[in-house]
């Protein structure tokens, strides 16, 4: 049975009252989600530092990065630089690439022979002795200019010498000769 409504019966839908801006119920975070920008951050922090630790290696050891390798910690100190070859050459290095140490003031080892002479002067026995003599590059035959670019490929090892060494001692003696 259907009963009629009357006016007087029908009220407006409820609607709830305004108070302004109101919050939905947020929804409930998935476990995790919270600190995933973190964890972003601190890979992209650790891939960082990996990649500048490779970077700087490469240019450390290899001389890659133009004026940022090697080079920079030999300006002011004597070099001595083996070769393949098993020449030996002392100077100031003064530019590394990944192909070519460049090599400035240059000094080698020569080896000469003496003869020297034992005993009395009606048994005169000679006798060779060998001795190396350190030779400014640029005073050969041929007239080299003292620089020098050797191939990386045939570098065995770069080192430091020491104010005290006498190669250091023999070179700034031949530079006090020159300045006289």
């Amino acid at each position: 049975m259907v009963y009629p409504m009357t006016a007087k019966d029908a009220k407006p839908p409820m609607r709830p009252a305004p108070t302004g801006f109101s919050q939905a119920p947020k929804a409930p975070k998935k476990p995790g989600e919270a600190n995933a920008w973190l964890k972003g951050l601190v890979t992209l922090i650790i891939v960082l530092i990996i990649v500048g630790g490779g970077i700087y290696l490469i240019a450390s050891y290899t001389g890659v990065a133009g004026g940022l390798g090697a080079a920079g910690k030999f300006k002011e100190n004597w070099q001595a630089i083996f070769l393949t070859n098993g020449q030996v050459y002392f100077g100031k290095v003064t530019k590394i690439t990944s192909d070519f140490v460049l090599l400035r003031d240059i000094y080698y080892l020569q080896v000469v022979n003496q003869q020297n002479t034992i005993g009395q002067p009606s048994d005169v026995q000679t006798q060779p002795e060998q001795r190396l003599t350190l030779i400014k590059l640029g005073n050969e035959i041929h007239g080299p200019r003292d620089e020098m670019m050797i191939n990386r490929d045939h570098v065995v090892l770069m080192e430091d010498l020491k104010s005290s060494s006498r190669v250091v001692e023999a070179i700034n003696d031949y530079l006090k000769k020159q300045s006289n």
